[in-house]
Parts: C-alpha cells; structure tokens; sequence
C-alpha cells in the first residue's frame, strides 16, 4: 500500500535558492524566454515565475545540441552556477546537461521576449495567453497579487473576517437597469452588482467582514475605465461613530499596501519603473466644495450639481495634487438622489448623504459610506423612492431584529492597479477583460 505523506522535495531549485549555491551543480527548471546563439557560446534564459536565469550552452561541453531548443520550450538544465554580474541577479548557470519536458507546436504570434511588445492592446487582448508571459505584463499581475494581499492581511490585523457570498442572486443591490439576467431554473435570478447586502447581513455575525471576489455591471459602454466584470475590494464594519471611520480603515490599508508593495515587490516595480504615492495623510472635500473649488480655478463651469463627471474627477485629482501635493482625495456628502437607498443621509442636511469616493489620480476607485441600520427608516426610504421590499425579505431581516451603526466600501481592484502603474487602459491591468465587445479569450 502506498501512501502520500506531503508535498514531495523539489529535485530542481528555485531562483531564490541560487545565491547560496554559488559553484554547486544545481537542477533548474523552465521555458525558454529566448536563445541568443554567439557562436560557440550560446545565451539560453530561462523564464521562471520569480524571474529570468541566464543559462550558459558552450559547444564541446554541453551535452546536448543547440539546434534542437526552441523558445518556449519547456526545459530542466543541469550545471554549475557561477557568478557573473551581467546576468539576472548577477549569477549564471554553465550548462552540462539539458533535458526538454516539452516543445511549442508552432513559431510565437508575438514577440514576448522584447522588453516592450510594441503592439496594439486589441492584439495583446485577443492573443491573452500568450501575451501575458512578457516579462512586463507578468510584473503587473505580480503587483496586483500585492495589492490583494495587503489587504487581505491589514483587514485580519484589524479583526476583520473573510467571508464569501454569492454571485447568482434573487435581485440586484444597485438598483437600476445595469444588471445581467439569468434563467435560474425557470427563476428569475441575476448576476450580483455588489456583495452589499450579503456583508451588511455579515455584520450582524462578525462584527467586521471583508471580501474579494467579481462584481457584475450590465453597462453598454466602451471607455478606457469601465468593465462589465471586475473585481471588488469590499469591507463592511460594525459599531462605527461615523463614516469618517471607514475612510480611516482604508487610508490604513493603502498605507499598509504600499509598505507591503515596497518591501516584497521591489523587483516588479523597479522592472515597471513605477514610484509608489505618499500616503501619511489624505485629504478630505464635500462633494458641493470640490466642484465650487475646480470650477473657480479651472474656469470650469458646473453642469452636474448631483454627480461628478470624469474630466471634474481629473479637475479635482489635479487640484489637490497642486496645492496639497496629495495623489488621493477622499470626495465625501454625495447628494442623497445619486447614492443607493441603504445609504445614510446626514441629518444635518438630507439632500446629501454620509458616504465618500476616493479619487486617486483623479479617478474614482472606491466608493463607500455609512449604511442605514434602523428598520423603520429604511422602510421610509424604500417608500419615498417607490421602490417595492419584494425580493428584499431576508436582507430586511436583519434590521427588523436589529443592527448595529455600520459602514463599509467597495474597492476596483483594476482601477487601483490602473492609478497605481500609472496605464491608460483598465483593460491593461485586467487578466482577461470582460466587456462590451469581448467575452474571450
């Protein structure tokens, strides 16, 4: 009878093993990046998932012929590591022994090994697979993977639990007519905009939840910012003074990230050559202030008095960027008419609501708030919108047998990503884009 007892020992090392392995022979696996042939002396790199390696082929003492490697193959080479400052990480492999796991059925319809593709992100989007294993377009996804972790490990230090929740769903969070319908066994069912009143519910069980997973948006647009699938940062936190709270955990998580980001992603940042925004403080502006502010300096006039168009978000970003040298603004008092029912209004003024967007570079990536936590003043609402309860029953639920003052947000893990390695295109930091025209690969 045999047994598995674990993960097995890897027979070939990792990148991050090479330098304490300085003149052992070593076994290294990977794909070919690119071969550059010197004559008796050829340049095979290896792509690894932490980086390239330098594997050297010399005629006469690798075991093996030259002409029969093609890119892309998949490989392991036995040899000795050296030292040697032009190669990745200033180490390089002496080849003795190749053996090839696999070979590519056809020649690369892209030139992935070049440090820049140079072709158009429709080419890029619609050879996907492929694409994605240039050295650059890996860092990206590299960066997000930091960016969802930090705030997966800030939120746990800060006593909050992670939950799933569904993405088929009986009715819509949002509202509005931006919804994807679906046949559910002869039911009426839709793809969820927001886990909004699944962590709301949460809440009510844990205090403090939080969630990573895709949201939904039936928009027939086609811009540079929007997805009709993409994936959300939220939270949602209990026993809150006020909203100002919820803007207070996120600054915490951004500054935590970006720490993260700096110490753990170094390498991917400095390939991308990007510089990480300051974050001590961020500044916060009413929604009716900032527009008053940019329409003075910028000669702009207002044509919105409800919400926040683009260029404005841009006209903002730039604002506080030039007097408080800040990369973030947190947007707050949205008007009550363009906020989602379950918004709280401020008491001091109910045409405007307790909730905030924050701006990072002048776009819009978060949007949150305190949420109403009293039964009845939620029915009221639900009433002066004309809006019916049916469908609602189980969320209304938790607030006829009572809630705590709670709040939370909703974070576009793209558009972060986006801001944050300064692309023009959300599509470019997103795996595989869904939108009005693309649905593969």
């Amino acid at each position: 009878m045999d047994f598995i007892t674990g993960v097995k020992p890897e027979k070939t090392i990792k990148v991050e093993e090479m330098k304490s392995m300085v003149g052992k022979t070593v076994k290294i696996n990977g794909a070919i990046h690119t071969i550059r042939n010197m004559g008796e002396v050829a340049f095979v790199i290896l792509r690894k998932s932490s980086g390239l390696v330098q594997c050297v082929y010399e005629e006469g003492k690798t075991k093996f012929d030259l002409k029969d490697l093609k890119e892309e193959s998949a490989i392991e080479v036995e040899g000795i590591i050296v030292e040697e400052e032009r190669a990745p990480y200033g180490l390089e492999i002496r080849m003795e022994k190749i053996i090839v796991l696999s070979e590519p059925a056809d020649v690369l319809p892209l030139a992935i090994n070049k440090w820049k593709m140079n072709t158009s992100l429709e080419t890029k989007l619609s050879l996907r697979p492929i694409a994605l294993r240039n050295i650059r377009e890996r860092a990206k996804f590299k960066i997000q993977e930091g960016i969802v972790r930090g705030f997966r490990d800030y939120l746990i230090s800060q006593d909050f639990t992670e939950v799933r929740t569904p993405k088929i769903t009986a009715k819509g969070a949002e509202g509005g007519s931006n919804i994807f319908k679906l046949d559910y066994f002869g039911k009426k069912a839709v793809l969820a905009q927001s886990p909004q009143f699944y962590k709301q519910t949460m809440v009510g069980v844990y205090d403090r939840v939080f969630e990573v997973g895709p949201v939904f948006r039936a928009e027939k647009h086609n811009t540079t910012r929007h997805l009709n699938e993409y994936s959300s940062m939220d939270f949602e936190m209990g026993y809150i003074d006020s909203f100002e709270d919820i803007m207070a955990m996120e600054t915490g998580f951004l500054q935590y990230m970006a720490g993260l980001l700096k110490q753990e992603y170094s390498k991917e940042l400095s390939l991308l050559e990007i510089t990480l925004p300051e974050i001590d403080k961020i500044p916060q502006v009413r929604f009716d202030k900032a527009k008053e502010l940019v329409s003075e300096k910028y000669n702009r006039k207002i044509r919105n008095p409800y919400d926040l168009e683009p260029e404005e978000e841009l006209l903002i970003g730039r604002y506080f960027k030039e007097e408080y040298n800040s990369d973030f603004v947190f947007v707050t008092h949205y008007p009550s008419k363009k906020r989602p029912f379950y918004a709280m209004d401020d008491p001091v003024d109910k045409r405007f609501t307790l909730s905030f967007d924050l701006l990072f570079k002048g776009m819009e990536i978060t949007t949150g708030g305190q949420r109403i936590h009293n039964y009845q003043m939620l029915l009221d609402k639900l009433e002066a919108r004309g809006m019916s309860t049916e469908g609602m029953e189980h969320y209304l639920m938790i607030f006829q047998y009572g809630m705590p003052p709670h709040g939370g947000l909703g974070i576009g893990l793209e558009r972060l990503t986006m801001r944050l390695l300064e692309e023009q295109n959300v599509r470019e930091t997103t795996l595989f884009p869904r939108d009005l025209s693309r649905l593969e690969p």
